[in-house]
């Protein structure tokens, strides 16, 4: 089992998610986060004053998938959440241990 987590632009999480539901992906967690990359920020004028804005806001999806999933899952969120310009972000993969449902005690794929 493997944890993926894709940091995206926000205004793509709703198509990024629809895409993720049709490959069956039952279940996700989504934050708002902000961050900077190789950007490092942008700057932005207000009423004649120049701002730097070090940390731009993203959206973190969690999503939890069994091995088989990992691929498709990664190639669906790279296909949807690309824009071609910077600060498209990054997908993270992690080993899960365990897995287990609260409610019913499951454990392993079976409580994914």
């Amino acid at each position: 089992m493997k944890l993926v987590e894709a940091i995206i632009k926000p205004f793509k999480l709703d198509e990024v998610k629809d895409a993720l539901l049709e490959v069956g992906v039952q279940g996700m967690t989504v934050s708002e986060v902000k961050g900077f990359g190789r950007q490092k920020g942008h700057k932005e004028t207000y009423r004649g004053t120049e701002y730097t804005i070090e940390f731009v806001p993203k959206v973190k999806i969690e999503v939890a998938v069994a091995d088989g999933q990992v691929q498709r899952v990664i190639e669906t969120i790279t296909r949807t959440a690309r824009t071609g310009s910077i600060g498209d972000g990054k997908i993270f993969v992690r080993d899960l241990g365990a897995v287990v449902r609260i409610r019913t005690g499951e454990t392993g794929e079976s409580a994914l």
